[in-house]
């Protein structure tokens, strides 16, 4: 197993993500499959965490999946779709949705090649910053395939439905800008990895509980019924009202600005 697949460091509440096989253009492994799914459950377990950031090494975010190390083992192949029950993620999709069910504010760097599989990544982030050089396709159709690793559970909160159908169908390679005028990024700029970590610190001003039930109740309700919103709302308001991280975000707004909030609810 090749060593350092994903560099993970934790500074100041910010979990900074990185995908580490250069020599591949960060194209996906078995392995790398694997070490992203252990990232996510490490940090779904860390209370301490606020805000991650998600990145590619050396100029390139994924290239997307090298299908000559995953075709080389067939059971390699069997173990990244295999699930229980057909409505599971399994890894190949955990590796993208697995970022939205995190607690926890994701930001994704998009530089260079988002291709494939690493768009599917880069759409389960909340947000998505690009470089003006970054270029981004759904290039599965290409290789005779079904984008099938969830990151069709964000396009459909993204963006029409016929423009992911155009996109999907025609596997076109987008610049930065088309990107952004179809809804698939947040934000081009000049500096994504800076103006990322000014963001998360933003973020952070808040509470990490509110934060936290915000992320789930328009994750969870952008496609749902709206008796489920509803329900969903008043349960997580009252959670947060129960909660000290309410009453130190009070004492933020009106007494002690640096008053520090406590770690994330266990609930979350």
């Amino acid at each position: 197993m090749e060593k350092d697949l994903i560099k993970l460091s934790i500074e100041d509440g910010i979990a900074h993500v990185c995908l580490n096989r250069p020599s591949k253009i960060n194209a996906l492994s078995y392995d790398m499959f694997v070490a992203i799914d252990k990232v996510i459950k490490k940090l779904r377990g860390d209370k301490g965490v606020n805000a991650v950031i998600l990145s590619g090494a050396e100029g390139n975010f994924c290239s997307g999946l090298d299908v000559k190390s995953v075709a080389n083992s067939p059971s390699k192949a069997m173990k990244l779709l295999f699930k229980w029950l057909p409505g599971n993620a399994n890894l190949a999709q955990r590796v993208s949705i697995g970022w939205q069910r995190l607690p926890i504010p994701v930001i994704a760097v998009l530089e260079g090649c988002c291709y494939g599989g690493g768009t599917q990544i880069a759409l389960g982030a909340d947000i998505r910053i690009a470089s003006p050089d970054c270029k981004l396709s759904i290039m599965e159709a290409k290789w005779g395939l079904v984008p099938d690793m969830a990151g069709l559970v964000a396009l459909r909160q993204v963006m029409p439905k016929d423009k992911a159908l155009l996109l999907t169908y025609t596997a076109d390679i987008l610049t930065a800008g088309q990107a952004l005028e179809l809804g698939l990024i947040s934000q081009v700029c000049e500096t994504p990895y800076e103006t990322a970590v000014t963001l998360a610190r933003k973020i952070m001003l808040t509470s990490p509980d509110a934060n936290a039930a915000i992320k789930r109740c328009i994750n969870q309700s952008w496609t749902g019924s709206i008796r489920c919103l509803l329900a969903r709302e008043s349960l997580s308001q009252i959670r947060l009202l129960a909660g000290k991280n309410r009453v130190i975000a009070a004492i933020r707004q009106t007494k002690n600005p640096d008053k520090a909030y406590q770690s994330r609810q266990s609930w979350w």
